[in-house]
């Protein structure tokens, strides 16, 4: 068992699984998101380019239906990720004649421009890399390609995350909203890290968090809360 511990550790293995409701919930929103994806694209790029484009798309999905509340999931990393990444991507093929050479550059530049503009979205890259090597039926489009079919994919996939999850309070998109619903949870101060405390600490991790300071509270607030009841009870 320690061995089976050990690796599992090391494979970075989820210790603590959602619910299989969950995992359901995360695949049927992402079939409905996907779904509305690739009847866009096909409409305007045709089978060959839908089938490049749409993976960064895919992994889009992944974010905002298995992990909605996470800070890659917010709409403005979504939205500044895959049309700042994109543009980058065209502008890279205008430039750099070597395609390899374009493809790498765009995925570098694409990632150093979401840090700096607050927007880090893994799928980013691959919507930087998919426009350098879609080919033809890409390129063809130039900058028109950020507008039809990439900012109607992107609205797409969010409304359908908000409609999707707007049910189920523990899942509402944005993150933003979720809060709305959980204002009267908030801990009692006394049971609390100061605020500034925490923003302290993340500050000396130089390094990307992928939790939101609420989160994170609210992880510390019923972990208190679990190991002193009286305590969590006044709050």
């Amino acid at each position: 068992m320690e061995i089976l511990d050990k690796l599992s550790s090391w494979l970075g293995t989820d210790p603590h699984p959602a619910s299989h409701m969950e995992k359901l919930l995360s695949a049927l929103g992402a079939f409905l998101g996907i779904l509305g994806v690739l009847i866009i694209s096909h409409g305007v790029l045709g089978g060959q380019g839908t089938a490049l484009i749409v993976t960064s798309m895919g992994a889009s999905a992944v974010l905002l239906f298995a992990a909605p509340h996470s800070p890659l999931s917010q709409p403005w990393p979504v939205l500044g990720g895959h049309m700042l990444s994109s543009a980058i991507g065209i502008t890279c093929v205008h430039f750099i004649p070597d395609t390899l050479t374009a493809a790498a550059v765009a995925v570098a530049v694409a990632i150093a421009v979401m840090y700096y503009l607050r927007c880090l979205h893994p799928p980013g890259g691959a919507a930087a890399l998919a426009v350098v090597m879609g080919g033809d039926a890409v390129h063809s489009l130039g900058y028109a390609y950020l507008v039809t079919p990439l900012l109607l994919n992107v609205l797409v996939l969010l409304s359908v995350a908000m409609l999707f999850n707007a049910p189920f309070a523990h899942r509402r998109y944005p993150l933003w909203i979720a809060r709305l619903g959980t204002a009267d949870d908030a801990p009692a101060e006394e049971a609390m890290i100061a605020h500034s405390d925490l923003v302290y600490a993340l500050s000396q991790i130089d390094s990307f968090i992928d939790v939101s300071e609420e989160d994170l509270l609210r992880i510390y607030h019923l972990a208190t809360r679990h190991s002193h009841p009286t305590l969590g009870a006044r709050g």
